[in-house]
Protein backbone atom coordinates (compact mmCIF):
# COMPACT_ATOMS: atom_id res chain seq x y z
CA UNK A 1 0.00 0.00 0.00
CA UNK A 2 3.01 2.33 0.89
CA UNK A 3 4.73 1.90 -2.24
CA UNK A 4 1.46 2.69 -4.05
CA UNK A 5 0.72 5.65 -2.34
CA UNK A 6 4.42 7.07 -3.35
CA UNK A 7 4.15 5.87 -6.75
CA UNK A 8 0.63 7.85 -7.07
CA UNK A 9 2.08 10.84 -5.69
CA UNK A 10 5.42 10.63 -7.87
CA UNK A 11 2.91 10.80 -10.94
CA UNK A 12 1.16 13.47 -10.08
CA UNK A 13 3.87 15.56 -9.25
CA UNK A 14 5.45 14.56 -12.35
CA UNK A 15 2.23 15.86 -14.02
CA UNK A 16 2.89 19.09 -12.43
CA UNK A 17 5.57 19.46 -14.52
CA UNK A 18 5.35 17.69 -17.44
CA UNK A 19 4.50 20.10 -20.65
CA UNK A 20 2.56 19.53 -24.12
CA UNK A 21 4.24 21.92 -25.99
CA UNK A 22 1.12 23.55 -28.59
CA UNK A 23 3.55 25.74 -30.48
CA UNK A 24 3.08 25.76 -34.33
CA UNK A 25 7.07 25.98 -34.61
CA UNK A 26 8.81 23.58 -35.42
CA UNK A 27 12.33 23.66 -32.64
CA UNK A 28 15.66 23.67 -34.22
CA UNK A 29 17.86 20.77 -34.40
CA UNK A 30 20.65 22.27 -32.46
CA UNK A 31 18.12 23.00 -30.05
CA UNK A 32 16.55 19.70 -28.68
CA UNK A 33 18.33 18.88 -26.04
CA UNK A 34 18.31 22.65 -24.70
CA UNK A 35 14.03 22.14 -25.12
CA UNK A 36 12.55 23.53 -21.93
CA UNK A 37 9.09 21.58 -21.17
CA UNK A 38 7.31 24.58 -20.06
CA UNK A 39 3.82 23.72 -18.40
CA UNK A 40 1.03 24.64 -20.94
CA UNK A 41 -1.86 22.53 -19.04
CA UNK A 42 -3.42 23.15 -15.61
CA UNK A 43 -3.24 20.59 -12.78
CA UNK A 44 -6.68 19.46 -13.36
CA UNK A 45 -6.31 18.58 -17.30
CA UNK A 46 -3.36 17.02 -16.89
CA UNK A 47 -4.51 14.22 -14.26
CA UNK A 48 -7.31 14.02 -16.16
CA UNK A 49 -5.66 12.96 -19.55
CA UNK A 50 -2.92 11.07 -18.45
CA UNK A 51 -4.88 8.42 -15.60
CA UNK A 52 -3.01 5.85 -14.13
CA UNK A 53 -5.47 3.63 -16.46
CA UNK A 54 -3.97 5.50 -19.25
CA UNK A 55 -0.10 4.58 -17.91
CA UNK A 56 -1.00 0.96 -16.38
CA UNK A 57 2.31 0.15 -14.46
CA UNK A 58 4.78 1.95 -16.05
CA UNK A 59 6.57 5.31 -14.63
CA UNK A 60 7.70 8.60 -15.87
CA UNK A 61 11.83 8.77 -15.97
CA UNK A 62 11.61 4.73 -15.22
CA UNK A 63 15.76 4.56 -15.77
CA UNK A 64 16.49 7.43 -13.09
CA UNK A 65 18.58 5.06 -11.37
CA UNK A 66 19.42 2.85 -14.00
CA UNK A 67 20.49 4.55 -16.23
CA UNK A 68 19.71 8.36 -15.78
CA UNK A 69 20.72 9.66 -19.32
CA UNK A 70 18.99 7.52 -21.43
CA UNK A 71 16.84 9.91 -22.28
CA UNK A 72 19.06 12.38 -23.45
CA UNK A 73 21.01 9.71 -25.05
CA UNK A 74 17.74 8.98 -27.12
CA UNK A 75 17.43 12.66 -27.89
CA UNK A 76 21.13 13.52 -29.00
CA UNK A 77 20.87 11.07 -31.25
CA UNK A 78 17.34 11.16 -32.92
CA UNK A 79 18.36 15.18 -33.23
CA UNK A 80 21.60 13.97 -35.09
CA UNK A 81 19.89 11.43 -37.40
CA UNK A 82 17.35 14.16 -38.13
CA UNK A 83 19.86 16.13 -39.50
CA UNK A 84 20.63 14.21 -41.71
CA UNK A 85 17.47 12.32 -42.25
CA UNK A 86 14.56 14.45 -41.99
CA UNK A 87 11.80 11.75 -43.03
CA UNK A 88 12.60 9.80 -39.89
CA UNK A 89 9.65 11.14 -38.34
CA UNK A 90 7.45 9.58 -40.42
CA UNK A 91 9.35 6.55 -40.82
CA UNK A 92 8.81 6.00 -36.88
CA UNK A 93 6.04 7.03 -36.39
CA UNK A 94 4.59 4.30 -38.67
CA UNK A 95 7.02 1.87 -36.83
CA UNK A 96 5.51 2.36 -33.67
CA UNK A 97 2.03 2.19 -34.98
CA UNK A 98 2.83 -1.21 -36.30
CA UNK A 99 4.15 -2.51 -33.16
CA UNK A 100 1.81 -1.16 -31.07
CA UNK A 101 -1.03 -2.26 -32.76
CA UNK A 102 -0.01 -5.78 -32.79
CA UNK A 103 0.17 -7.09 -29.17
CA UNK A 104 0.90 -3.95 -27.69
CA UNK A 105 3.89 -1.69 -27.87
CA UNK A 106 6.28 -4.54 -26.63
CA UNK A 107 8.77 -4.21 -29.82
CA UNK A 108 8.06 -7.68 -31.42
CA UNK A 109 7.75 -5.99 -34.96
CA UNK A 110 12.00 -6.03 -34.96
CA UNK A 111 12.65 -9.59 -34.20
CA UNK A 112 14.28 -11.42 -37.14
CA UNK A 113 13.77 -14.90 -35.01
CA UNK A 114 10.18 -15.46 -33.09
CA UNK A 115 10.95 -17.35 -29.60
CA UNK A 116 14.31 -19.17 -30.66
CA UNK A 117 12.72 -20.52 -34.21
CA UNK A 118 14.26 -18.53 -36.73
CA UNK A 119 12.20 -20.49 -39.62
CA UNK A 120 8.72 -18.73 -37.75
CA UNK A 121 6.81 -16.14 -39.52
CA UNK A 122 7.90 -12.51 -38.56
CA UNK A 123 5.87 -9.55 -38.33
CA UNK A 124 8.74 -8.13 -40.29
CA UNK A 125 7.44 -10.30 -43.14
CA UNK A 126 4.00 -9.52 -43.04
CA UNK A 127 2.72 -7.48 -46.23
CA UNK A 128 2.29 -4.55 -44.69
CA UNK A 129 5.11 -4.58 -42.87
CA UNK A 130 7.75 -5.06 -45.73
CA UNK A 131 8.40 -0.93 -46.04
CA UNK A 132 8.72 -0.28 -42.44
CA UNK A 133 11.55 2.01 -42.33
CA UNK A 134 13.47 3.45 -39.26
CA UNK A 135 14.80 0.02 -37.48
CA UNK A 136 18.29 0.60 -38.61
CA UNK A 137 17.85 4.04 -36.98
CA UNK A 138 16.51 2.30 -33.53
CA UNK A 139 19.56 0.04 -33.62
CA UNK A 140 21.70 2.91 -33.76
CA UNK A 141 20.24 4.41 -30.66
CA UNK A 142 19.93 1.36 -28.95
CA UNK A 143 23.50 0.67 -29.62
CA UNK A 144 24.63 3.79 -27.86
CA UNK A 145 22.28 3.13 -24.98
CA UNK A 146 24.33 -0.25 -24.21
CA UNK A 147 27.39 1.36 -24.89
CA UNK A 148 26.15 3.86 -21.57
CA UNK A 149 24.15 0.96 -19.74
CA UNK A 150 24.23 -2.63 -21.14
CA UNK A 151 20.70 -4.68 -20.96
CA UNK A 152 19.06 -1.80 -19.15
CA UNK A 153 16.88 -0.02 -21.47
CA UNK A 154 14.39 -2.32 -23.75
CA UNK A 155 13.97 -2.11 -27.51
CA UNK A 156 10.50 -1.36 -27.04
CA UNK A 157 11.23 1.95 -24.64
CA UNK A 158 13.51 3.15 -27.24
CA UNK A 159 11.03 3.54 -30.06
CA UNK A 160 8.25 4.59 -27.87
CA UNK A 161 11.26 7.64 -26.95
CA UNK A 162 12.69 8.36 -30.19
CA UNK A 163 9.23 8.31 -31.67
CA UNK A 164 8.05 11.08 -29.15
CA UNK A 165 11.60 12.93 -30.12
CA UNK A 166 11.05 12.51 -33.67
CA UNK A 167 7.54 14.09 -33.44
CA UNK A 168 8.86 16.98 -31.62
CA UNK A 169 11.76 17.64 -34.49
CA UNK A 170 9.05 17.33 -37.24
CA UNK A 171 7.33 20.75 -35.56
CA UNK A 172 4.50 18.59 -33.44
CA UNK A 173 3.93 18.67 -30.07
CA UNK A 174 5.83 17.12 -26.90
CA UNK A 175 3.69 14.36 -24.85
CA UNK A 176 5.43 12.01 -21.86
CA UNK A 177 6.39 9.24 -22.63
CA UNK A 178 5.62 6.89 -19.38
CA UNK A 179 8.92 3.82 -19.34
CA UNK A 180 9.31 0.68 -18.13
CA UNK A 181 8.27 -1.18 -21.35
CA UNK A 182 9.72 -4.64 -21.35
CA UNK A 183 10.46 -6.37 -24.64
CA UNK A 184 8.15 -9.60 -26.38
CA UNK A 185 10.03 -13.10 -26.55
CA UNK A 186 7.95 -13.73 -30.20
CA UNK A 187 6.40 -12.01 -33.07
CA UNK A 188 2.87 -12.50 -34.51
CA UNK A 189 2.88 -12.64 -38.41
CA UNK A 190 -0.91 -13.88 -38.57
CA UNK A 191 -1.59 -10.53 -36.60
CA UNK A 192 0.08 -8.51 -38.54
CA UNK A 193 -1.39 -9.32 -41.64
CA UNK A 194 -5.19 -9.31 -40.48
CA UNK A 195 -5.21 -6.58 -37.74
CA UNK A 196 -3.12 -3.17 -39.44
CA UNK A 197 -5.70 -1.06 -40.98
CA UNK A 198 -5.81 -1.31 -44.74
CA UNK A 199 -4.96 2.36 -46.77
CA UNK A 200 -8.27 0.83 -48.76
CA UNK A 201 -10.13 0.20 -45.96
CA UNK A 202 -13.82 1.70 -45.05
CA UNK A 203 -14.49 3.68 -42.08
CA UNK A 204 -16.23 0.55 -40.67
CA UNK A 205 -13.12 -1.62 -40.88
CA UNK A 206 -10.77 1.21 -39.56
CA UNK A 207 -13.18 2.60 -36.80
CA UNK A 208 -13.79 -1.47 -35.69
CA UNK A 209 -9.86 -2.05 -35.53
CA UNK A 210 -9.26 1.14 -33.46
CA UNK A 211 -11.81 0.68 -31.37
CA UNK A 212 -10.29 -3.18 -30.25
CA UNK A 213 -7.43 -1.32 -29.10
CA UNK A 214 -9.92 1.11 -26.83
CA UNK A 215 -9.46 4.10 -28.88
CA UNK A 216 -12.91 5.86 -29.59
CA UNK A 217 -13.90 8.01 -32.63
CA UNK A 218 -12.30 11.38 -31.75
CA UNK A 219 -8.80 9.31 -30.83
CA UNK A 220 -9.28 7.59 -34.16
CA UNK A 221 -9.36 10.67 -35.76
CA UNK A 222 -6.71 12.43 -34.28
CA UNK A 223 -4.06 9.55 -34.23
CA UNK A 224 -4.64 9.66 -38.49
CA UNK A 225 -3.12 13.10 -38.46
CA UNK A 226 0.19 11.52 -38.18
CA UNK A 227 -0.47 11.28 -42.21
CA UNK A 228 0.46 15.69 -41.82
CA UNK A 229 4.02 14.24 -42.31
CA UNK A 230 6.40 12.30 -44.46
CA UNK A 231 5.59 10.97 -48.18
CA UNK A 232 3.73 8.06 -49.92
CA UNK A 233 4.90 6.62 -53.07
CA UNK A 234 2.52 6.80 -55.87
CA UNK A 235 2.10 3.41 -56.07
CA UNK A 236 0.15 3.62 -53.08
CA UNK A 237 -2.68 5.62 -54.87
CA UNK A 238 -2.43 4.77 -58.68
CA UNK A 239 -5.60 2.04 -57.73
CA UNK A 240 -7.37 5.05 -56.98
CA UNK A 241 -6.36 7.21 -60.11
CA UNK A 242 -7.14 4.35 -62.68
CA UNK A 243 -8.86 1.55 -61.46
CA UNK A 244 -10.49 2.09 -58.62
CA UNK A 245 -11.66 -1.53 -57.01
CA UNK A 246 -11.75 -3.31 -60.80
CA UNK A 247 -13.70 -0.49 -62.24
CA UNK A 248 -11.10 0.44 -64.83
CA UNK A 249 -12.05 4.34 -63.35
CA UNK A 250 -10.68 6.50 -60.74
CA UNK A 251 -12.65 6.40 -57.43
CA UNK A 252 -15.34 8.53 -57.88
CA UNK A 253 -15.24 10.60 -54.43
CA UNK A 254 -12.03 12.26 -56.09
CA UNK A 255 -11.93 15.64 -57.59
CA UNK A 256 -11.40 15.63 -61.03
CA UNK A 257 -9.07 17.94 -60.56
CA UNK A 258 -6.95 16.04 -58.18
CA UNK A 259 -7.07 12.93 -60.63
CA UNK A 260 -5.43 14.83 -63.25
CA UNK A 261 -3.04 16.86 -60.73
CA UNK A 262 -1.79 13.30 -59.30
CA UNK A 263 -1.81 11.67 -63.05
CA UNK A 264 0.94 14.35 -63.95
CA UNK A 265 3.33 13.42 -61.02
CA UNK A 266 2.86 10.01 -61.07
CA UNK A 267 3.23 7.45 -64.08
CA UNK A 268 1.76 3.88 -64.43
CA UNK A 269 4.28 1.42 -62.78
CA UNK A 270 3.59 -1.97 -64.46
CA UNK A 271 4.82 -3.70 -60.94
CA UNK A 272 2.54 -1.84 -58.66
CA UNK A 273 1.56 -4.32 -56.21
CA UNK A 274 -2.04 -2.59 -54.12
CA UNK A 275 -2.24 -4.71 -51.26
CA UNK A 276 1.31 -3.94 -50.41
CA UNK A 277 0.12 -0.06 -49.34
CA UNK A 278 0.83 1.92 -46.68
CA UNK A 279 -1.44 2.54 -43.60
CA UNK A 280 -1.87 5.04 -40.77
CA UNK A 281 0.94 6.44 -39.40
CA UNK A 282 2.65 6.32 -43.36
CA UNK A 283 3.88 9.01 -45.46
CA UNK A 284 1.78 11.76 -46.71
CA UNK A 285 3.95 13.29 -49.86
CA UNK A 286 3.17 12.11 -53.81
CA UNK A 287 6.86 11.59 -55.08
CA UNK A 288 7.01 10.93 -58.96
CA UNK A 289 9.68 7.68 -58.81
CA UNK A 290 10.82 9.40 -62.42
CA UNK A 291 11.44 12.79 -61.61
CA UNK A 292 11.46 13.03 -58.00
CA UNK A 293 9.03 16.01 -57.86
CA UNK A 294 7.42 16.21 -54.37
CA UNK A 295 4.38 18.19 -52.72
CA UNK A 296 2.63 18.23 -49.91
CA UNK A 297 -0.66 15.63 -49.80
CA UNK A 298 -3.54 17.29 -51.90
CA UNK A 299 -2.85 20.65 -52.47
CA UNK A 300 -2.40 22.61 -55.65
CA UNK A 301 0.46 24.71 -56.39
CA UNK A 302 -1.11 27.52 -55.18
CA UNK A 303 -1.60 26.34 -51.74
CA UNK A 304 0.82 26.71 -48.88
CA UNK A 305 1.40 23.57 -47.03
CA UNK A 306 1.91 25.27 -43.52
CA UNK A 307 3.80 23.17 -40.67
CA UNK A 308 4.18 19.25 -40.52
CA UNK A 309 1.38 19.39 -37.18
CA UNK A 310 -1.33 21.81 -38.66
CA UNK A 311 -4.66 21.39 -39.95
CA UNK A 312 -3.69 21.00 -43.33
CA UNK A 313 -4.19 17.33 -44.00
CA UNK A 314 -8.22 17.70 -42.50
CA UNK A 315 -8.52 20.42 -44.80
CA UNK A 316 -7.80 18.82 -47.67
CA UNK A 317 -10.20 15.87 -46.43
CA UNK A 318 -12.99 18.81 -46.53
CA UNK A 319 -11.76 19.59 -49.86
CA UNK A 320 -12.35 15.82 -50.92
CA UNK A 321 -8.26 15.64 -51.79
CA UNK A 322 -6.90 12.75 -49.40
CA UNK A 323 -4.89 9.99 -50.68
CA UNK A 324 -5.03 6.79 -49.45
CA UNK A 325 -8.90 6.27 -49.63
CA UNK A 326 -8.81 5.48 -45.53
CA UNK A 327 -7.93 8.85 -44.93
CA UNK A 328 -10.70 10.27 -47.16
CA UNK A 329 -13.54 7.87 -45.67
CA UNK A 330 -12.95 9.93 -42.37
CA UNK A 331 -15.61 11.89 -44.38
CA UNK A 332 -17.74 9.31 -44.76
CA UNK A 333 -19.27 8.91 -41.23
CA UNK A 334 -21.09 11.94 -39.94
CA UNK A 335 -19.24 11.24 -36.40
CA UNK A 336 -16.15 11.22 -37.34
CA UNK A 337 -16.59 14.20 -39.81
CA UNK A 338 -17.71 16.55 -37.55
CA UNK A 339 -13.93 15.48 -35.80
CA UNK A 340 -12.52 16.62 -39.30
CA UNK A 341 -14.02 19.61 -39.31
CA UNK A 342 -13.37 20.37 -35.76
CA UNK A 343 -9.70 20.34 -36.34
CA UNK A 344 -9.52 22.11 -39.36
CA UNK A 345 -11.14 24.89 -37.57
CA UNK A 346 -8.55 26.15 -36.32
CA UNK A 347 -4.48 26.33 -36.84
CA UNK A 348 -3.78 22.71 -35.14
CA UNK A 349 -3.96 23.63 -31.78
CA UNK A 350 -7.01 21.23 -30.73
CA UNK A 351 -5.73 18.54 -33.27
CA UNK A 352 -2.10 18.51 -31.22
CA UNK A 353 -3.66 18.54 -27.81
CA UNK A 354 -5.42 15.50 -28.70
CA UNK A 355 -3.11 13.76 -30.62
CA UNK A 356 -0.52 14.07 -27.56
CA UNK A 357 -3.53 12.24 -25.51
CA UNK A 358 -4.18 9.95 -28.12
CA UNK A 359 -0.26 9.39 -28.45
CA UNK A 360 0.29 8.80 -24.46
CA UNK A 361 -2.60 6.34 -25.02
CA UNK A 362 -1.33 4.69 -27.74
CA UNK A 363 2.33 4.53 -26.39
CA UNK A 364 1.02 2.32 -23.51
CA UNK A 365 -0.98 -0.08 -25.17
CA UNK A 366 -0.79 -3.95 -23.48
CA UNK A 367 2.63 -3.26 -22.48
CA UNK A 368 5.08 -5.68 -20.68
CA UNK A 369 6.32 -5.07 -17.47
CA UNK A 370 7.96 -6.30 -14.57
CA UNK A 371 9.20 -9.54 -14.89
CA UNK A 372 7.40 -9.72 -18.16
CA UNK A 373 9.56 -10.20 -21.29
CA UNK A 374 12.84 -9.80 -21.64
CA UNK A 375 15.35 -6.82 -22.20
CA UNK A 376 16.75 -7.24 -25.81
CA UNK A 377 20.26 -6.50 -25.98
CA UNK A 378 19.87 -6.35 -29.94
CA UNK A 379 16.34 -5.37 -30.94
CA UNK A 380 16.53 -7.97 -33.98
CA UNK A 381 16.95 -10.74 -31.24
CA UNK A 382 15.82 -12.83 -28.55
CA UNK A 383 18.14 -12.42 -25.41
CA UNK A 384 18.22 -16.66 -25.61
CA UNK A 385 19.35 -16.20 -29.69
CA UNK A 386 21.29 -12.95 -29.29
CA UNK A 387 24.29 -14.59 -26.59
Amino acid sequence: MADFIIKRRRFFAVMLIIPVLLSLRNPKVDQMEDINFSVFLQRDEIIRTYSTADIHDLEYDFYRQTCPQAESIVRSRMASIYSQHNDVSAGLLRLFFHDCFIKGCDASVFLDDSNGNSNRSIEKQAIPNRTLKGLDKIDMIKKDLENACPGVVSCADTLALATRDGVVLAGGPFYPVFTGRRDSTQSYFQEAMAEIPKPNGNISETLDLFALRGFNERETVSLLGAHNVGRIGCDFIQGRLDNFEGTGQPDPSMPSDFVNEMRLNCQDNSSIVHDEAPVPMMSREVKNPTNGLMFSQGLSTSVSSGTGFDAHYYRNLLRGRGLLFSDQQLMADENTARYVRLYSSDDGITFRKDFSRAMVRMSNLNVLTGIQGEVRTKCSLPVSSSS
